[in-house]
């Protein structure tokens, strides 16, 4: 604009100079004209950059009209006054604009100060809201507890009002299942079936809940999807996002989780945190109180169902009967059971069954008790340790089972028998077959030692004086000389045979060598007489343990192999030692045609194998176990574990 008004300041028109004109225009010349054209550019700059811009612009078209004011115009005292009055106007449209401009602003200034106080009040009305609603729902969930004990309603109520108040997409609760260590989902809103089933249980610090159940601290998760501690990706697939987990406390201690969750970016206020710890410290309360009444509920249906069911029986048996809940506590017993424990039924209900089990007895009693919760096969009858009330022990022979209610487990049922005088004719009794056995093989090597020592000997003495008399006797004839030399072959094999049997009743290498090299005599032996195949191995730190529990070993190994041999018409067979640290396993299998197992292996002896019965008897013998796996056609193992 400043070139345009310029040229046509200082050109007529193809770059003449003009002259002063006559002519006027509104009382004005054509150069006044010019002139007040210079206000445009002036007044444009002082518009739109401001006043400082628009002096420059002043001071600029003064430079541009001076020059012909001065040096050019015909009446240049006129043209200095019409250039003052231009520049005066130019500066008062300055001051103008810049006047507009700043109250424009101020104004503004003042409309956005109105809408911040404006938002300010809305954000305190909000936060008012909020915390009103916050407040309903604490006092929803405390009036919930209040008005029931039960479980579910509980839950049901809390969910749905912390699900109003978070604004979220998903809520669920865990419970702390103490005994096992791990939170089990026991409510939940807005997953689907399929995701409540793939973290249906947690470990304790495995995952967002389960780290808070170890902590007890709230945690914030950003993005579920992408966080490191994400351990289940079920999670994933049901596209949570952003989450918040509180513990739920009753009495200091954690008793379960109370998580929201949604879908989609979001990030928690502290106040919404501190709003879900307080409403899940109470639900920690209500749940405790709901279970507990719960659980009372479920001994008295218990007791009432026995009681309906099995008073008359329960009274009357000979057998003691009695049952206790799931943390042990006795609930009710019989009569009889007094006589096995010594305690009254009175005292009985007030006692924990720990209270008469020794550590051995109470170990037992856990595998039991995890056996039946797991519905695991578990054979019964078994026996049980008790320590009586003036503190000797007996030996109860045990039948246990679940007791349930409504399908879930209640408590354990237990029938008793004393079998403490049973069990001491039965150790006699295998004392004597101790004694018997240690005879039989002591009477085993005075023969053998006897075979040795005389037999042996007087037989090598008379093959040695047939031989004499073949070769210094002159008068014998030579059919008389091929009978001779026939006798003392047929008294070779006699001496041979004398010897064999002599180291199958007590093979002097297990004495003098121990129960490894008498195996590997042993199957030396067999593999020469009976032509099949025998390997041997060795597994552990080789070492020697008393004579007698190698002698046992050795009868074993050797009853089994010549099973394989005689009757099982087996090509091979293999014998394995493992020596652990403390116990030693002896193994032999064998590829022979293999038999039906008996149901228990005490039935071994009815059904016609003495053999094996007598390697079982030797291994309880050691206070060892002897297992035995077999199908016909398929060979069979032979297993001895005997402690060290």
């Amino acid at each position: 604009m400043f070139a345009v008004v310029t040229i046509l300041h200082y050109v007529v028109e193809y770059g003449t100079p003009s002259t002063e004109t006559t002519d006027l225009q509104f009382g004005l010349t054509r150069h006044a004209i010019d002139r007040i054209l210079f206000l445009l550019p002036v007044a444009y700059a002082s518009y739109v950059f401001r006043l400082r811009w628009g002096m420059v612009a002043l001071a600029v078209a003064a430079l541009a009209m001076l020059p012909r004011a001065i040096f050019v115009s015909h009446q240049p005292t006129n043209a200095l006054v019409e250039t003052g009055a231009v520049l005066l106007v130019g500066g008062l449209v300055n001051l103008a604009f810049e006047t507009y401009r700043r109250e424009t602003e101020s104004r503004q200034q003042v409309t956005l100060q109105l809408e911040a106080a404006q938002k300010e009040l809305q954000s305190y009305a909000q936060a008012l809201s909020s915390r009103e609603k916050w407040l309903a729902a604490i006092n929803a969930v405390f009036s919930s507890a209040s008005q029931s004990l039960e479980l579910q309603e509980v839950l049901n109520r809390a969910t749905d009002k912390v699900m109003e108040v978070m604004e979220v997409d998903v809520a669920m609760i865990y419970l702390l299942d103490r005994e096992a260590q791990e939170l089990e989902l026991h409510f939940y809103r807005g997953v689907s079936k399929e995701f409540a089933a793939g973290v249906d249980r947690l470990k304790i610090g495995e995952g967002f809940n389960g780290r808070v159940a170890q902590t007890g601290e709230p945690l914030l998760v950003a993005d579920a999807s992408t966080d490191p501690r994400l351990t289940r990706e079920a999670v994933k697939q049901e596209g949570l996002q952003a989450q918040v987990i509180v513990p739920l406390k009753s009495k200091g201690e954690v008793v379960g989780t109370l998580g929201v969750a949604v879908r989609r970016p979001r990030q928690f206020s502290a106040e919404e945190v501190e709003l879900l710890a307080a409403i899940g410290h109470e639900i920690g309360i209500s749940l405790e109180n709901a279970r507990l009444y719960q659980q009372e509920r479920l001994i008295a249906e218990q007791l009432r169902v026995s009681e309906r069911n099995y008073r008359g029986l329960f009274e009357g048996a000979n057998d003691a009967i009695w049952v206790h809940d799931l943390e042990g506590n006795v609930i009710s017993a019989n009569n009889a059971t007094e006589g096995v424990t010594g305690y009254t039924v009175v005292e009985l209900t007030r006692m924990n069954v720990a209270s008469f089990l020794d550590d051995k007895g109470f170990d037992v009693a856990k595998e039991v008790r995890e056996s039946l919760l797991q519905g695991e096969p578990l054979e019964q009858p078994y026996e049980q340790r008790v320590v009586k009330r003036d503190g000797t022990q007996a030996i109860l022979r045990l039948t246990s089972s679940l007791v349930t209610t409504d399908g879930q487990p209640t408590g354990f049922q237990h029938i008793a028998r004393d079998v403490t005088l049973e069990r001491r004719m039965e150790d006699n009794l295998r004392f004597y077959v101790q004694q018997i056995t240690q005879a039989q093989e002591e009477e085993r090597k005075r023969i053998a030692r006897e075979l040795h020592d005389d037999t042996a000997q007087e037989l090598i003495a008379l093959s040695r004086r047939i031989d004499n008399i073949i070769s210094t006797s002159t008068q014998i004839s030579k059919r008389d000389s091929m009978r001779l030399e026939e006798a003392r072959q047929q008294l070779d094999s006699i001496l041979k045979g004398v010897r064999r049997f002599s180291q199958d009743l007590r093979p002097s290498v297990l004495d003098d060598l121990g129960l490894l090299a008498a195996l590997e005599w042993l199957t030396s032996e067999l593999q020469r007489h009976f032509g099949i195949a025998i390997g041997t191995a060795v597994i552990g730190v080789q070492r020697r343990f008393s004579l007698e529990a190698e002698l046992l070993m050795f009868r074993i190994a050797q009853e089994a192999l010549r099973n394989a041999c005689k009757h099982a018409q087996a090509s091979r067979a293999w014998v394995t030692v493992e020596f652990g640290d403390d116990k030693i396993i002896l193994t032999v299998t064998d590829n022979g045609k293999g038999f039906e197992l008996p149901k228990r292996l005490s039935d071994l002896a009815s059904s016609g194998k003495l053999g094996l019965a007598g390697m079982e008897e030797r291994a309880r013998l050691l206070g060892g176990s002897l297992t035995l796996h077999s199908e016909p056609g398929k060979g069979a193992t032979v297993t001895v574990e005997v402690p060290l």
